[in-house]
């Protein structure tokens, strides 16, 4: 499949993302029993990760958007811009961040710092993909659906310049 000018081939089914998210939100369902849960997506790319997880939640969860951004193409710009960050209404309440994908942490580190600022009860990282080769971050990533490699990657939420999103499945730059 080509998007744009890049050649993208099948990575991870629907299928299998089906079956992943059932089981992060399993976990989460355990551990937020009882509690004052806020999920947090990050915007753009976890819209689609975030609402089947959220229907797969067993116990009540309020949802909050929040945007952070610092990709433009296929890297990174190395800076992180906010257009809707984290409110007061977390404060004192146990916030899930629902991320699509964390590479080298570094946007994530400064979502922690922000939303820490607003003194929430807790808060947990969730990310359907994790890729630890590029990590430099210093916080616990707590739910990582699957561990991947340093690919580029599209579909279910993911973009390249906003392509791509509404893929049922996620592809795989084809570097053939």
């Amino acid at each position: 499949m080509k998007i744009k000018d890049i050649e993208f081939k099948p990575f991870i089914t629907a299928a299998e993302l089906d079956a992943t998210v059932a089981r992060l939100a399993g976990e989460v369902s355990r551990d937020y029993r009882g509690r004052d849960l806020v999920v947090c997506p990050i915007l753009t790319g976890a819209f689609i990760f975030a609402a089947d997880l959220v229907r797969h939640l067993t116990v009540p969860a309020e949802v909050r958007f929040v945007r952070y951004s610092s990709y433009s193409g296929m890297s990174s710009t190395g800076t992180v811009d906010c257009a809707m960050p984290f409110g007061d209404e977390l404060r004192w309440r146990d916030v899930l961040i629902v991320e699509d994908v964390v590479d080298t942490g570094l946007s994530m580190q400064q979502m922690l710092r922000d939303v820490q600022a607003v003194g929430p009860a807790s808060v947990r990282v969730c990310t359907l993909l994790f890729k630890p080769d590029a990590f430099r971050g210093n916080f616990k990533v707590d739910y990582i659906g699957r561990p991947i490699g340093n690919e580029f990657i599209v579909g279910y939420g993911m973009d390249y310049d906003e392509q791509g999103r509404t893929l049922p499945e996620i592809m795989v730059r084809d570097i053939r």
